[in-house]
């Protein structure tokens, strides 16, 4: 397994088995890590994308290698956003998904979410 160093005690990503295993990523705007735990939920939702979407092309993927993600959601009540928030970011990509309800996230954040792609595009 090879992978990548990031913060002091994990990666942002690992690869094993042909896959990428994507760290939780939390609603931080990178460079600066500004914390937007109180920012509306879509904007939280909204970084944590595109933390995620950097991660991977860190790791040399793209949207469409992603074959699952699992999102942590302190709220159900932000479903409805999130969905909305989600489908525009993956567009025409339809990766497997678990959202899990978990009540407070660390430092106040509403969303975290990591994710699974494969390491090589398909032919």
């Amino acid at each position: 397994m090879t992978t990548n160093s990031g913060g002091p005690h994990y990666s942002p990503f690992t690869l094993g088995g042909g896959l990428i295993f994507v760290s939780g990523q939390l609603p931080l705007r990178p460079g600066r890590d500004t914390s937007l735990a109180t920012a509306p939920f879509r904007e939280q939702a909204e970084q944590t994308l595109e933390n995620l979407k950097a991660v991977l092309d860190q790791a040399g993927a793209g949207l469409d290698q992603v074959v699952k993600t699992t999102v942590y959601l302190s709220d159900m009540a932000d479903w409805n956003e999130f969905d909305a928030v989600y489908g525009a970011f993956f567009g025409a990509a339809r990766p497997a998904r678990s959202v899990v309800p978990t009540g407070p996230l660390h430092f106040g954040f509403r969303i975290e979410i990591e994710a699974i792609a494969r390491a090589a595009a398909e032919a």
